[in-house]
């Protein structure tokens, strides 16, 4: 099914102010003439994109309120393709009623998209969209449900010129990682995520002290990249066509001039909250790395045996293998990132910057998409940002620096961002786009300066103050005091016992996608009573009814029942506030 729309921009201010472009949901045709080109103010960066960027760079705000939009590309002709996806990781966002697949273009030149057409099955039919999506030899290729989908394409028109043909099927779509980002080599070899079931292979996943499977099962159909072929169609998922290992899972591959394949890593979760007899919470919040790696046939990274550690510059044995956090083991024949990244920043994408309107500095390096962190409590959530790291030959050309930051608005947490960067990609009019999942916004930058100027950091952007939810002006639950509730506040933001539940649920208990809210009026699995909720934090929650993941017994942490009553009873007072 195919809806079209077309707008127009509207006239900016003299401050800058530019038009919110926002796209069509339904399915009616609804077509009109190209916009003309709107008569906006030269600014560079409105104060509306949100955004901090380097000197000489500017931003637009391609479009809005597409979807959750994740991976992207763009056509000799200049349309940009969208893959949006409202599985469930985004149980507790408004979710698309249409279709999923977004074809996006500017006929007017003023940076933003006045021609939207939606495509593909729609959520209706039990699709729920995607995450990856490759052009190539006229085809979009993309991530649909357990598929990936090639549609054909003409230049000049946005509408594909006939119906999807499923080129693999059987993709899994069990566990933490069910996303499939997807690439296509210049030969037309289709390369395939398949992300971990979960965070360590543990016995018990997220648990306390629980060992890691030995060996691991998971790798067998997870954890790693699978080769295929662009031009075959009807090809069936299976552990034969496993191209590279040891990945916990991969946000987005890339491919820079000289052919070499990058991809992104996400690291893993709980060294200090599992493991607390080994590893500090300071040392939870930073370990381990986030990764760019480089991928070769038979490329073995590790997971879930190893862990990067960024002080000592190498991978480490996981603690579930009998790592103690200073030893190598078998480590050492596993292959190293080609660079880190702080820890928990959740790399969604990658783009290898191919030569052209940017400075000369960017040509080769690349860029990448961090979706922001979770767990990083008790220290302040991070990441909500777009970075580079200057490649020369395959190699670092120096430290990675901040390329776009403030996406995230007042709030760096998964519950309380604006705007998420989760797709990247370099449009043929020497612009790079940025996509966010959050609101469906798409961010056009393009530069204004010397080819020859010098790699420069945006500024860091400004943040409200994170305050953790207040128990002021509600009723103490019978048999607390409160230093108990003040004891369950402190578990609940990290700051003792481990403790990741404002990570899941939201400094300010509201829920993310993680987790769902906690203040009430509803609550999912229990009365809402501090005995409820302490039962409920007790069993864990291995099967969620409204959230993207599990919960394990206890929260994955060492807590008494104690623990888990004061816990419950500051939970209960935030829903029993009276302010």
């Amino acid at each position: 099914m195919v809806a079209k729309s077309t707008f127009t921009g509207l006239a900016t201010t003299a401050l800058g102010a530019m038009a919110l472009m926002t796209a069509c949901h339904g399915f009616a045709q609804n077509t009109g003439g190209a916009a003309p080109a709107a008569a906006t103010a030269d600014v560079c960066n409105p104060v509306e994109t949100g955004i901090t960027l380097p000197p000489g760079f500017c931003a637009t705000i391609f479009a809005e309120n597409i979807g959750h939009a994740r991976h992207m590309a763009m056509t000799a002709d200049g349309t940009l393709y969208v893959n949006t996806w409202s599985g469930r990781y985004y149980r507790q966002f408004p979710q698309v009623t249409g279709a999923f697949l977004v074809a996006l273009k500017d006929t007017s030149g003023n940076g933003h998209a006045d021609q939207v057409l939606r495509f593909g099955p729609p959520a209706a039919s039990g699709n729920a969209g995607g995450d990856g999506l490759a052009l190539w030899h006229d085809g979009l290729y993309v991530e649909s449900n357990d598929k990936v989908v090639r549609y054909p394409l003409a230049p000049g028109r946005l509408e594909p010129t006939g119906p999807g043909e499923t080129v693999l099927s059987g993709m899994p779509l069990d566990g933490e990682h069910p996303m499939h980002p997807i690439a296509i080599d210049g030969e037309g070899n289709l390369f395939v995520n398949m992300g971990a079931l979960n965070n360590s292979c543990q016995e018990k996943n997220r648990t306390a002290a629980s060992k890691g499977i030995e060996p691991c099962p998971i790798l067998e159909q997870h954890a790693g990249i699978w080769k295929y072929r662009a031009d075959k169609r009807g090809q069936v998922f299976s552990p034969a066509e496993r191209w590279v290992t040891g990945i916990r899972n991969t946000g987005g591959m890339t491919f820079d001039a000289g052919g070499r394949m990058y991809g992104v890593q996400h690291g893993r979760d709980m060294l200090g909250q599992n493991w607390g007899n080994l590893f500090t919470t300071a040392q939870g919040v930073e370990l381990p790395s986030e990764e760019l790696v480089s991928f070769k046939a038979g490329d073995d990274f590790g997971w879930p045996y190893c862990y990067h550690d960024p002080v000592a510059g190498k991978l480490m044995l996981a603690p579930e293998y009998g790592g103690d956090g200073k030893t190598t083991g078998r480590c050492s024949t596993k292959k190293e990132p080609v660079a880190a990244f702080p820890a928990h920043w959740a790399p969604n994408d990658a783009l290898a910057w191919h030569a052209g309107k940017f400075p000369a500095a960017y040509d080769n390096g690349v860029f990448i998409a961090f979706h922001g962190s979770w767990n990083r409590a008790p220290a302040p959530q991070a990441g909500y940002q777009v970075v580079f790291q200057p490649l020369k030959d395959g190699k670092p050309a120096g430290k990675w620096i901040r390329f776009a930051d403030g996406f995230a608005g007042g709030y760096r947490e998964p519950g309380r961002a604006s705007h998420r960067p989760a797709g990247l990609a370099q449009g043929t009019d020497g612009a790079l786009y940025i996509a966010d999942d959050v609101a469906g916004r798409i961010y056009r930058i393009t530069y204004r300066g010397d080819r020859g100027a010098p790699l420069a950091a945006a500024p860091e952007a400004a943040l409200t103050p994170t305050a953790t939810a207040s128990a002021g002006g509600a009723a103490l639950p019978p048999g607390f005091t409160a230093a108990d509730i003040d004891t369950g506040r402190r578990i609940f933001v990290g700051e003792i016992k481990g403790g990741t539940c404002s990570g899941c649920h939201g400094s300010d208990a509201h829920g993310s996608s993680a987790g769902p809210s906690l203040v009430g009026p509803k609550w999912l699995w229990s009365d809402g009573s501090v005995a409820g909720l302490a039962g409920t934090i007790t069993k864990g929650v291995p099967v969620p009814k409204n959230a993207g993941g599990a919960m394990p017994a206890r929260g994955g942490v060492d807590l008494s029942d104690e623990d888990v009553s004061k816990v419950a009873a500051y939970i209960w007072t935030l829903g029993h506030h009276s302010g």
